[in-house]
């Protein structure tokens, strides 16, 4: 059977009930807040206490004696204060989730709240103990005010207050006094106006923001988010009695400053609630037992360049809804820090996660840690303009397979090439003679795809980012070959829209964080061309650990190793992530593919717990292996050959035969050839140790002993390759 306690066993605050103190500390030296009630008048004497319920009483007297006409013209000519405040900025994910508030004036946390954003066992516990006839009164209580004034009439203490919560919220509105006669008159008729022109809940939604709970808090939002790190749809009975108390006397009974104080105001709320049928007993006594806060915790900043951002472009604007997810933006974060902390103290990171089915994004990530100033973390690396490496190569690949330039298993020359004077190289400065086009692809080299650029002109392939909904950079005003192996300046949002696109089958939705519909592009590659380069790029070499063969993506490092890069796709979802120094200095070492692509797959992981399958290939799409390809598609000739009936005879090596063991002739390997056309250049391993041949006999200089593969290539491409093993003993 649940203990009721007597009433008058429970000493509550006096009259002053929630005093306007704005949050702000107490002076140095008091030891509490300039404005704050208490239940008893600390520092009052009694004739101070009883001067003041006489006061109380006189006044009751007075609106007895007016009658209802006079009191009803009196309240009618009141002028209430603003009741719009200036409430903190928020930025909301999109479940509705606190992801970033900012301060108003003097750095006061006031976070706007509705009587729908609380636990209704707080708010029962608030009217039990504050104003148990607050749904019944007009503003004031005048049965209250009597039971109070004879209480303290006859005890020469105040145990009561008479004060509702819609005097409360007049004083609050106000930031008056409560001491003298003319102040509570004023606060009395104010509370009456509000009654007449608010509605209970409104009335009670201006307390729930404005009620200070110590420091620079009001409102019970920002309380809830400082004192237990969340928003107050559920407290404990515990928490909800603590939130309860702090208005009474906000600065005295901080947690972190006296846990004490706070402990006995939280019990007293408790056993008041008890009393009035609000707990059970197991659950007061269970609450009782409930460690207080010690601390403030942190204000949400999560996706904080996002919430500038957005302030900028809206200034007056109190709350932002986007299409973010809280949770995974938390996760993420915690990765992007950890991942950047292992590699150096001045290394950044960034990362995007988007669907790109809707075209939301989900996660947006511009720095391993906003305040950290030896990474720059107030630089917004999503946006950032940087080299995007080899990050463009698949777009360029897809656009040849739409002008029948090639096809994935087409084959391309990897050798020395020179156009107008700009001699691309491979990243480890080999060249690889004949290779098919997916495997150019996928080893990342850089001599096919930029003759690939030159057959389709630089300006195409800067058309086709444009139409991606990308807003490349060019340093110099003018597209050049260059730009296929990054010469172009772009942002990680820029490569997440592309992939997005290519993703999504060629044409897909603009990218967006807000929930109106941002569109969708013009189409850039056919669903062919985006099939082949998810077939393509699904085999490459995945981190350790990692599910082969799931997840197509692509690496890159920018010119320095400025930039390093890693974006893909499943069924889904598309990620793109980005690391470097956001001064744009070199990282010695970094590579897209050993530090980029781990961090890309574990953000997979993170998302989702197993990867969406990638749809099947189109219908019209050529799934056969290079000799049986159309002619034209067998091997890329340029734009001017890739139509000739007959194709050349390739090259052949006569001598030395494949995987012979040969002594050397004065010191070098004699190579004789026959077919093909002139001019040859011989690669040995990779490199180049003779160009410009006419002759198809020549000695060449030893590379050295072992194992050494010769590859021939003739003026149209074609090209020929024997493994011997060199003898120099013999």
């Amino acid at each position: 059977m649940t203990r009721r306690l007597p009433f008058r066993s429970l000493p509550v605050p006096g009259p002053g009930g929630c005093r306007r103190g704005r949050g702000r500390p107490a002076p140095a030296g008091t030891g509490r807040s300039p404005t704050a009630g208490s239940g008893r008048s600390a520092g009052r004497s009694d004739g101070d206490i009883l001067s003041r319920w006489r006061t109380w009483i006189l006044f009751i007297l007075i609106l007895l004696v007016l009658g209802g006409k006079a009191v009803n013209h009196w309240v009618g000519a009141a002028v209430l204060p603003n009741t719009l405040l200036a409430t903190s900025v928020e930025v909301r994910d999109r479940n509705g989730r606190l992801l970033r508030a900012y301060p108003v004036e003097d750095g006061l946390w006031r976070l706007r709240t509705r009587v729908a954003d609380v636990d209704p066992a707080y708010l029962k516990m608030l009217i039990a103990y504050e104003d148990k006839r607050f749904f019944a009164h007009n503003g004031i209580d005048p049965a209250a005010i009597l039971r109070a004034s004879g209480q303290a009439l006859r005890h020469r203490r105040t145990l009561s207050g008479g004060s509702t919560l819609t005097m409360q919220v007049a004083r609050l509105l106000e930031n008056g006094s409560t001491g003298r006669l003319a102040g509570k008159l004023r606060q009395m008729r104010v509370a009456l106006a509000l009654e007449q022109r608010l509605s209970k809940e409104e009335i009670l939604s201006l307390y729930l923001t404005h009620a200070p709970f110590g420091g620079n808090l009001e409102g019970v939002r920002a309380a809830s988010h400082a004192w237990f790190g969340q928003e107050p749809h559920r407290l404990t009975a515990a928490e909800s009695a603590l939130l309860v108390a702090l208005p009474q006397s906000p600065e005295r009974r901080r947690p972190d400053l006296s846990v004490s104080a706070a402990r006995t105001a939280r019990d007293r709320v408790l056993a008041r609630s008890l009393y009035a049928g609000l707990l059970t007993e197991e659950v007061a006594s269970r609450a009782k037992r409930e460690p207080l806060p010690t601390e403030r915790q942190p204000f949400p900043r999560l996706a904080p360049h996002l919430g500038d951002h957005l302030r900028a472009l809206a200034p007056t604007q109190g709350r932002f809804d986007v299409t973010l997810d809280a949770g995974l933006q938390q996760r993420l974060q915690a990765v992007l820090r950890r991942r950047a902390q292992a590699v150096e103290p001045r290394l950044g990171a960034a990362m995007i996660v988007a669907d790109y089915r809707s075209g939301e994004i989900l996660a947006e990530l511009g720095a391993p840690e906003y305040t950290d100033t030896a990474r720059r973390g107030f630089i917004d690396m999503t946006k950032a303009i940087r080299s995007p490496g080899s990050t463009l190569k698949p777009l360029i690949y897809a656009l040849a397979f739409d002008e029948g330039l090639v096809h994935p298993d087409t084959l391309m020359s990897d050798a020395p090439v020179s156009f107008g004077g700009y001699a691309p190289q491979n990243f480890d400065g080999r060249f690889r003679g004949d290779v098919r086009v997916r495997d150019a692809l996928q080893m990342s080299l850089n001599t096919p795809v930029v003759t690939l650029t030159e057959a389709l002109g630089p300006s195409r392939l800067m058309a086709a980012m444009r139409r991606a909904g990308m807003e490349p950079v060019l340093p110099g005003g003018k597209a050049g070959l260059a730009v296929s192996l990054g010469g172009v300046g772009v942002s990680l949002r820029d490569l997440v829209q592309l992939y997005a696109v290519l993703a999504a089958g060629g044409s897909g939705p603009v990218l967006r964080t807000s929930f109106e519909t941002g569109g969708t592009t013009d189409r850039v590659i056919s669903p062919v061309a985006a099939w082949y380069l998810s077939d393509i790029l699904r085999d490459l070499p995945v981190p350790q650990g990692s599910r082969a063969g799931a997840l197509p993506y692509k690496t890159g490092t920018s010119y320095g190793h400025r930039d390093a890069w890693a974006v893909g796709w499943d069924g889904r979802h598309v990620i793109g992530v980005w690391l470097g120094r956001a001064d744009g200095t070199p990282v010695p070492g970094v590579f897209g593919a050993d530090l980029a692509a781990p961090l890309l797959f574990e953000a997979f992981a993170i998302l989702k717990p197993a990867l969406e399958p990638l749809p099947p290939p189109p219908a019209n799409a050529l799934i056969l292996g290079s000799a049986e390809l159309p002619l034209p598609l067998q091997r890329f000739r340029g734009r001017d050959t890739a139509f000739l009936g007959d194709a050349p005879t390739a090259p052949e090596v006569v001598f030395p035969p494949d995987r012979a063991k040969i002594a050397l002739q004065e010191g070098a390997v004699a190579l004789k050839l026959r077919g093909g056309r002139s001019p040859f250049t011989v690669l040995a391993n990779g490199k180049p140790v003779a160009r410009g041949l006419r002759s198809r006999s020549v000695n060449l200089p030893s590379p050295g002993p072992g194992h050494v593969t010769f590859v021939v290539i003739d003026k149209e491409g074609q090209s020929a390759a024997v493994t011997v093993e060199i003898d120099e003993a013999g």
